[in-house]
């Protein structure tokens, strides 16, 4: 860690948080989130991590002292602690139920020449998709499960009775509030490996590798993608087979102590370096292609009014 007088490590922080920052700010606007209500969600977070995870061993967190580490004054953290946390639990729980049973299936019934690569199962029976759901999904009822499927185009019923798997990953649509989670989880994994590596010694360092080129033509940037995508889909697949055989869920023969969760990510993403538009280096594409939502533009339209007013 940096010594807190270290300007240079001060600076080159702030400028990763600014960079960090510009692509999550973009989508709240987007979803017509203002700056106060960022703000308060920071002072929350603030509260939470300073209570949890920098308390002294064998003495209680104190206001005073959450205050001291966060800034906040002690009022802000006693009416802070008194809100309830906003909670996205249905979606967060489908999302990860529904992947999980997803995967299973993969895993478990490979079938060469269909679409997905997967033996296709009839929805009742011993060897079926309602048994695989019980097994893999908790405590979710099996037709919310395989209604859930079908919304997002994961599953179709044949005529036959039997449910085809139509993609080898649960992809809820686009603009559903289930992707919401992407944003929580995702991006939440990656800033907490990076961080771990930040302070670990190199033979305690998490896996975080990325490759990539920075002078593709545009006419080239389709083969990029669908390689991207081809190795991508078979690392993924790798890695379900070889990392589930570790998992009790996935694998009863499984033994030990304590739970922990383990995941690797794999993502695409291109940027514009050249041209008419010059996008910053936080990833943003060009503006015209980036507009503001349409709520956020009436809220700002809103403000803009009322500021004019006498």
């Amino acid at each position: 860690m940096s010594a807190p007088g270290d300007k240079d490590a001060r600076n080159a922080l702030h400028a990763a948080v600014m960079r960090l920052l510009r692509p999550l700010v973009r989508i709240l606007l987007n979803h017509g989130v203002p700056f106060a209500t960022f703000a308060e969600i920071a002072r929350w977070v603030y509260v939470e991590v300073a209570e949890h995870d920098f308390a002294i061993e064998g003495r209680k967190q104190t206001d005073s002292r959450i205050s001291v580490i966060t800034g906040l004054t002690r009022k802000d953290v006693a009416r802070i602690k008194k809100l309830e946390k906003p909670e996205d639990e249905a979606a967060a729980r489908s999302y990860n139920r529904a992947a999980r049973v997803v995967s299973a299936w993969v895993r478990e019934y490979p079938m060469e020449g269909t679409p997905s690569g997967v033996a296709p199962l009839p929805i009742e029976g011993r060897r079926s998709l309602s048994q695989l759901v019980r097994r893999h999904s908790g405590d979710m009822p099996v037709r919310a499960v395989v209604d859930e499927l079908l919304r997002v185009g994961a599953i179709r019923l044949r005529d036959s009775g039997e449910a085809e798997l139509l993609q080898r990953h649960y992809l809820p649509p686009a603009g559903g509030r289930r992707k919401l989670v992407y944003l929580g989880d995702d991006v939440a994994d990656l800033i907490a490996t990076i961080g771990h590596n930040l302070e670990a010694k190199p033979s305690e360092a998490l896996f975080q590798r990325k490759v990539f080129y920075d002078n593709v033509p545009a006419e080239h940037l389709e083969s990029v993608r669908a390689v991207a995508r081809k190795r991508g889909e078979a690392a993924i697949d790798a890695l379900v087979r070889d990392m589930g055989m570790h998992d009790r869920d996935a694998n009863p023969n499984v033994h030990g102590e304590g739970r922990y969760r383990a995941m690797v990510g794999i993502y695409y993403h291109e940027q514009l370096l050249t041209g008419e538009h010059k996008p910053d280096a936080s990833g943003a594409q060009p503006e015209h292609k980036n507009p503001l939502g349409h709520e956020a533009r009436k809220a700002a339209k809103r403000r803009s009014t009322q500021k004019g007013k006498p």
